[in-house]
Parts: C-alpha cells; structure tokens; sequence
C-alpha cells in the first residue's frame, strides 16, 4: 500500500468512524447512513484507492470529468451519484452514466432524464433538491414546488423517486443546523404518504453532518 492509498483508506475510516458515532449518540439504526464520497476535481487514481479502500457511491459535479472517471473506473465496483447543478443539455448523458441524480429541481430536467434513462438499465434513483433557504445562488425548487416535481417523477418507469436533497446555508450552531435539517425531513415525510418508494434525505457535508444526522439523513456528502 503506497502512502497516498494509505491517506485515502484512513480518511475515509476516520469518516466511517465519525458517521458510526453519531448513528449511535442519535440513536439511529447502525449502518443506516450512507457515505457518499464526493470524488469531484479528484483524479481517478485516488477514486480507485477509495475503491480499493471499500468505497462504493461516489458523488460528481461535473458531468465531463465525472464521465472520463466512469469510463476509466466502470461501474461495477462502485456507485455513481450525480450531485452537481443539473443542466438539461447534459441531462441526456447524466441519465445514462449514472446510478443517481440528488438535484432535480424543474420538470424539463425530469422529461429529459427519463427519455433518456435505457429500458436495459434500472430506473434511475433520484432526489428533488429543495432550496430550503430560498437563496438566489443555489440551485433547488422551493418547497411549494415539490408535489408536482414528485408527481412528474413518480409518472416515468424510468426513474424512482427516493426522496429530498438540500444544501442549507451554513450554520454554525448545532441547534440551528438541526432545526434546518428537521424542516427538509419534514418535507421528505410529506413525500412519503403518497409515494412509497421515498426513503432518502440526502443532506450533511463535513461541517453539519451532525446534525443532518441527528434529524434523519441516509446519505451525507463528504469530500
């Protein structure tokens, strides 16, 4: 094991470790949080250490780097999640390269990625971005927008609907971290009476993953 395998595979414990950690002080099922590692700007290289480490979901921005990654390091040892701003010119090929997508916020996007999904692949997962702080600068629809997102969703075989991504603007505060995070389990509650599938919150980077995890996410992004 070279020394820059041995960094990725003891990041990514030290990572694992954390998230064991706040499952149990939370009192949430154990293994019921998923890494997912952001593998964005990153070199192939070190995604295979991370592979080699016993990663599995990677998460990528930008669909050309992400798409050269793919094609280098396949598919069948690991788990593509698409987690960047969705554009619709590239939706095609996203749909086609990837497992998951955690940023649909329009219907156009939606249509697109589910024409474009083959019948030979699984449906595709994916998770409606709400922009839960209503910021001009982030992508995401507002929360009235959601019901008919899911609608959308829930009409196409090709793609499953799981549930609710959002990226809250920082917060310092535990408490306000949480009470962000317990209004996008909310909404991902809300999802669920009416379609079952609906079993995500993909929400928590490095600097609130405590709380995320706290209020219910399953998946946290962490670079």
């Amino acid at each position: 094991m070279n020394q820059s395998t041995f960094n990725v595979a003891q990041s990514l414990q030290q990572v694992s470790d954390q998230i064991r950690h706040f499952e149990s002080l939370y009192k949430r099922p154990e293994n019921s949080v998923q890494l997912l590692a952001v593998s964005k700007t990153k070199p192939a290289e070190l995604v295979q250490s991370a592979i080699d480490a016993g990663q599995r979901a990677f998460g990528e921005n930008y669909p050309d780097e992400a798409f050269k990654k793919i094609e280098l390091l396949g598919s069948n040892n690991c788990e593509w999640h698409f987690i960047g701003a969705l554009q619709s010119r590239k939706a095609a090929s996203i749909a086609k390269h990837f497992a998951w997508v955690h940023g649909i916020d329009r219907l156009k996007v939606i249509s697109k990625l589910a024409q474009n999904r083959s019948s030979e692949l699984p449906p595709l997962n994916v998770c409606l971005q709400v922009n839960i702080d209503n910021e001009t600068s982030k992508s995401g629809a507002k929360e009235s927008e959601l019901p008919a997102l899911a609608e959308a969703c829930a009409s196409y075989p090709q793609l499953k609907l799981r549930g609710v991504m959002a990226i809250p603007a920082p917060r310092t505060n535990l408490l306000d971290q949480r009470e962000v995070f317990a209004k996008v389990r909310k909404l991902k509650e809300q999802l669920q009476t009416s379609y079952p599938s609906v079993d995500t919150l993909s929400m928590g980077m490095s600097a609130d993953m405590e709380a995320a995890i706290a209020e219910g996410a399953t998946i946290v992004r962490i670079g």
